[in-house]
């Protein structure tokens, strides 16, 4: 890491908007929203406020992960056009003060939530951060084109997280919707490598669009698309599902499987004819989808609705 390069004296003192923007707070919605979707979905009952103050702790966990992510990668962040405007590589924070602040709220979250709840729910916190920053970060990213296939699985402990804070253990449940972010995360990201073009080439980064080529990568999208529609459909069977779940799984897998499969078909040429249009699209709507399939295991958890005659 070419961190004496970055980290230097800096003229204007740091504003608060730069630290926070060290946490990655759109990553950190997606923590929280997961890890609310564990705590509700989880069986059991547990205070009102144990359950606000340990999705907080678990958001400060999520966002310490970010900023260690920032202090490490500030090199590769100042050549990619996506995040050379990060507050590190803009030159807002400096690395030692965002590995700094990465480490004091790493630790203040992990304990407080131990303190909040259990230390089962802080051991998987302090895991999750440790395997984004080190398993991910520091050695995936740079080494392998299966980097965020394996390291996706950063991503995906806040459910279960979630669910050990009301629970105390990890549920076959949890294990079913860390399963669905850990089979989503490849193809959404691959999505946004493939109409980033040459952000992970010039950053030196292996993503699969670098090392395997781009059709490729659209052929992964595909077979993950497929499996991920199946690892959803599999939620239905589980106590999480409900007549809400299944509907809209079916809707939401088959406009995913379609949208896969019209990437799959494109070619090179098109998407320079229309700038990556399909793409894109496809990177938006995994959002949606991911955000939806939470929203309807919370709605499901809190209403019980059973099929008819059951």
């Amino acid at each position: 890491m070419a961190e004496a390069s970055i980290d230097k004296l800096y003229s204007d003192e740091p504003e608060f908007g730069d630290f926070f923007a060290l946490l990655k707070p759109r990553v950190m919605s997606l923590v929280v929203f997961t890890a609310i979707a564990g705590v509700l979905a989880a069986p059991g009952v547990i205070h009102p406020f144990v359950a606000f103050v340990s999705i907080l702790f678990i958001a400060l966990g999520g966002g310490a992960s970010g900023a260690l992510n920032m202090w490490y990668d500030a090199d590769i962040d100042g050549v990619m056009a996506r995040t050379k405007r990060r507050p590190v590589p803009s030159g807002k924070i400096s690395a030692n003060e965002a590995k700094d602040f990465g480490l004091a709220l790493s630790a203040l979250s992990v304990v407080m939530l131990g303190l909040a709840s259990n230390w089962l729910a802080a051991f998987l916190l302090a895991f999750t951060i440790f395997f984004y920053v080190v398993v991910y970060t520091m050695w995936l990213k740079r080494l392998t084109p299966q980097n965020i296939v394996i390291g996706g699985a950063a991503g995906a402990f806040p459910p279960i997280i979630g669910w050990a804070v009301v629970t105390g253990n990890i549920g076959f449940e949890s294990l079913l919707m860390f399963a669905l972010i850990f089979v989503w995360t490849p193809p959404h990201f691959w999505s946004l490598a493939l109409f980033m073009k040459d952000d992970y080439d010039n950053a030196n980064v292996p993503m699969l669009t670098v090392t395997n080529g781009r059709r490729s990568t659209r052929n992964h999208i595909f077979v993950y698309s497929l499996a991920l529609a199946v690892v959803s459909l599999a939620i239905y069977f589980s106590s999480l599902g409900g007549p809400i779940y299944f509907v809209m799984a079916m809707l939401l897998n088959l406009k995913l499987v379609f949208a896969a499969f019209k990437l799959w078909l494109r070619s090179e040429t098109q998407c320079t004819v229309d700038n990556s249009i399909l793409e894109r699209k496809f990177f938006k709507f995994s959002l949606i989808y991911l955000f939806i399939h939470f929203g309807v295991i919370i709605l499901e958890a809190k209403i019980n609705i059973p099929w008819p005659g059951v």
